[in-house]
């Protein structure tokens, strides 16, 4: 029985690492693996998902408008699909995540999803708030603040890097604008 899979963190905990192993794995035995990611992060290249450690691998690319149901269904028509990943989930709409749903339970496709669970501000992604809601099963990849804590929030920066604690939810970025930190040290720079 295929279930619907969330692996969440704050940045540069291997998200896309852990995926793109995941798909290579599936590809390894010969079975069919489906990647996406969303289109307007075009950092690594239009339709790829990349790695900070230099791992990549083709993608199908999701917008806001995206049935993912009716994307995924039309790709069975080519053959049976083992497994699909989603890179960048936390972009992903309520509607895309009950179509998620809808592949596990219906086409009977396994889905493993990798996103944030929350911005810059400490608040839920819808997709992420979604996932973490309707997901049969949940990780936490871990990744460390610059103390050692557990980093489970992510502080966006300026281009003179002070901490920014207003603006648009949605801001593509890497290391150069974003840092994972602890609660304690978001809370100081964030919310404080």
């Amino acid at each position: 029985m295929a279930q619907l899979y969330f692996y969440y963190s704050a940045m540069n905990a291997g998200k896309s690492t852990s995926l793109l192993q995941s798909a290579y794995n599936y590809k390894e035995r010969g079975m069919r693996a489906e990647i996406f990611t969303a289109a307007f992060d075009d950092r690594f290249g239009i339709g790829k998902v990349a790695s900070r450690i230099g791992l990549e691998a083709s993608a199908h690319l999701y917008e806001a408008k995206t049935n993912m149901l009716h994307q995924i269904r039309k790709l069975t028509d080519t053959g049976k699909i083992d497994c699909v990943f989603i890179d960048e989930a936390q972009f992903l709409s309520r509607e895309q995540v009950r179509q998620l749903t809808q592949v596990v339970d219906d086409l009977n496709i396994p889905v493993l999803a990798y996103g944030l669970r929350t911005d810059f501000l400490g608040e839920t992604f819808e997709g992420s708030q979604c996932l973490l809601a309707w997901a049969d099963k949940m990780f936490e990849l871990k990744t460390v603040c610059h103390c050692g804590r557990k980093a489970n929030f992510v502080v966006r920066r300026d281009e003179d890097g002070n901490p920014v604690n207003q603006g648009a939810q949605v801001q593509v970025g890497g290391n150069d604008t974003y840092e994972s930190m602890c609660r304690k040290h978001f809370r100081e720079l964030v919310w404080d």
